[in-house]
């Protein structure tokens, strides 16, 4: 086991009195310094693993990005790209040139001290909006506004949510590698992140990304734990963006479900075709759909993203105790604008809290008690690997018949 403090990582670097004439530096995500080895299966002889593997960082240089460090978990097969500073994210994972993530406007991974939560209405969390897994919450999530509910004294208070929450531009306080010492020896990075305030939340999430070597799946694995004197709500959503490799013309997206509602009136408009997507379409308005998602005997749920021939896809599992909910973000615009579409289990819907809690989606942790969350990802690089998946959602959707909801919930 390797642990890590993020002010002990910094990589220095020194520059010349006499920089070249023409040398031009661009704010770009390859722009960066010198990859660090933190961990690399050449550091375990004794261990048999079935395929090369290390854990490097390198810290990214220019902009907004200045400073930022990047993981790489290279296990043989997949290249997992997390970022500590923004609540462990996950910028993209990569395998024989199939890339789970997208190209959003925003280029660098933007350091959280230069985003301003507040600005434009409560939407400045979109300025740093580009990986590939975020997570949103944790005391909110969702769409920004006032809240209105009771505090821990009794009395009635209001408050100004902004988009999403604070978890993704809140830097890890630590994180360490930790190989598992039985065979297959799962690659494991844990993170541990904060959203504490005094007369606020005092939460604390234990991330975990992990992998097996030579694997083409990895894991999410979470730990909430409420250390402060009083229950807390909380908010979670797992909100995973892809919009190159798989998405395109004619892609759709496979889960059982109980019903689908829109979220909205522009969503309402495309109902009829909630499961499949259109290419990069300039001007398209974003449609969101609410699902009650399906289990099987185990209380695991599932969805597929494929592309239009059914030769490449990628699936996320989860249980149903965790993670009861499940929204469907389609973004078809333009590539320059963001073509992108976002699957997205959770504790609920991307209301404002208000909203959520008057729908009973706003979940209550204990002091002291600590809550799970585990999300399985699958990379399926050819037809028959993809055809299996349909089937088995086939096969839980078979004695349930889908209701389409055609209007969105009340939401005053």
């Amino acid at each position: 086991m390797k642990k890590f403090s993020p002010t002990l990582l910094l990589l220095i670097f020194s520059c010349t009195e006499n920089p070249a004439p023409n040398l031009k530096i661009t704010s770009q995500l390859n722009q960066s310094g010198e990859n660090l080895v933190l961990e690399s299966s050449q550091n375990h002889s004794q261990k048999t693993f079935d395929s090369p593997w290390s854990v490097t960082q390198r810290t990214l240089r220019g902009g907004k990005q200045e400073g930022v460090k990047l993981l790489t978990l290279d296990n043989g097969k997949l290249q997992i790209s997390i970022i500590p500073d923004r609540g462990m994210g996950i910028f993209d994972v990569t395998s024989k040139g199939i890339r789970l993530g997208w190209d959003s406007p925003v280029k660098e991974i933007v350091h959280p001290s230069y985003i301003n939560l507040e600005s434009r209405g409560g939407l400045g969390w979109l300025e740093g909006f580009n990986e590939w897994m975020v997570r949103c919450g944790l005391e909110f999530a969702g769409h920004p506004g006032t809240d209105e509910f009771i505090d821990n004294t009794g009395n009635p208070s209001t408050l100004n949510l902004t988009l999403h929450g604070k978890i993704q531009n809140i830097p890890a306080s630590e994180y360490e590698i930790i190989i598992d010492p039985e065979p297959p020896h799962r690659i494991r990075i844990r993170g541990t992140v904060y959203e504490k305030f005094f007369y606020g939340p005092k939460l604390k999430l234990v991330t975990e990304i992990s992998t097996v070597p030579g694997s083409d799946s990895f894991q999410i694995s979470d730990k909430l734990t409420n250390e402060g004197a009083f229950a807390q709500e909380f908010q979670l959503i797992y909100h995973g963006n892809y919009g190159s490799s798989i998405l395109e013309e004619g892609a759709q997206i496979y889960t059982p479900a109980k019903s689908v509602t829109p979220m909205n009136s522009q969503a309402a408009k495309g109902i009829e075709n909630w499961k499949s997507y259109q290419g990069p379409t300039p001007g398209f308005i974003e449609e969101v759909y609410l699902l009650e998602p399906l289990s099987n005997s185990e209380g695991n749920a599932i969805a597929l993203l494929a592309n239009a021939d059914l030769t490449l896809g990628t699936s996320v599992q989860w249980n149903l105790s965790e993670l009861p909910y499940l929204t469907v973000w389609k973004n078809t615009a333009a590539q320059e604008d963001g073509y992108v579409t976002g699957i997205e289990p959770a504790t609920g819907y991307p209301f404002n809290r208000r909203i959520e809690r008057k729908y009973g989606r706003v979940p209550m942790i204990q002091p002291g008690e600590t809550r799970s969350f585990t999300l399985n990802f699958g990379i399926h690089q050819n037809q028959d690997s993809v055809q299996s998946i349909i089937g088995e959602i086939d096969h839980l959707q078979k004695n349930t018949a889908l209701t389409l909801n055609r209007e969105p919930p009340v939401t005053e």
